[in-house]
């Protein structure tokens, strides 16, 4: 087929104008391209997104009796949950992190006995009262760490009120809450993909088939 060309017209003459080198290869803003995504796994956020976000967590901070087995776990032994659920989280074994939980549980008990029972003199109690303070203060922010990360990780909200305050007024509900909520969203999902798969059986073909079947 022969080549055809359609000739221009002095109307579509080429602009007489100097063009400078690079102007036609600037760059263009595509809105698409340029979305917000979350810092841990990279998906795209809508444009309300206000982190750490806006969804809601699956059972509510109250809700232990939904699952009983964790609910007497984190009553009775709470180190032992919050070792697990960081364990879930970061990987470390809850071997690691129990003592050093269980300590901080330990030793505050211990002060409150202390109170409770003990005659001491005024000052005593006043130094007594505020160690007791400042290792709650210490601890809420140390074990509040798990629930800050979990709501990064799953965009979760605060519910109902800050994490540091969440740990300190309600240490065992809240322990419970993020083992059910890590239950359903990492320990189900890793139980799902460690599921073995039978691959199909190898099919040979025999050499007197592949005789029969050029021959024919």
């Amino acid at each position: 087929m022969a080549s055809s060309y359609v000739k221009l017209t002095k109307e579509q003459a080429a602009p007489t104008e100097d063009i400078t080198p690079g102007e036609l290869n600037q760059p263009i803003r595509v809105p698409q391209l340029n979305r917000k995504r979350c810092l841990e796994c990279q998906q795209e956020l809508p444009e309300s997104h206000n982190p750490p976000s806006d969804e809601p967590w699956m059972t509510g901070i109250c809700g232990c009796a939904e699952d009983p087995e964790s609910c007497k776990t984190g009553l009775f032994c709470p180190c032992v949950l919050y070792g697990k659920n960081l364990e879930a989280l970061e990987g470390t074994p809850w071997q690691e992190t129990c003592g050093g939980h269980a300590c901080f549980l330990v030793a505050g008990a211990a002060m409150v006995v202390s109170l409770a029972t003990c005659q001491m003199s005024p000052d005593t109690v006043w130094c007594v009262s505020e160690g007791l303070i400042c290792g709650c203060c210490i601890f809420s922010a140390t074990v509040s760490s798990v629930r800050e990360q979990m709501q990064k990780k799953f965009h979760l909200k605060n519910s109902p009120c800050d994490s540091c305050c969440v740990h300190a007024w309600m240490h065992p509900c809240a322990i419970c809450q993020e083992h059910r909520e890590m239950k359903r969203l990492i320990i189900d999902v890793e139980k799902k993909e460690d599921t073995v798969i039978d691959p199909p059986s190898v099919q040979e073909m025999s050499t007197s088939t592949t005789v029969e079947t050029g021959s024919s």
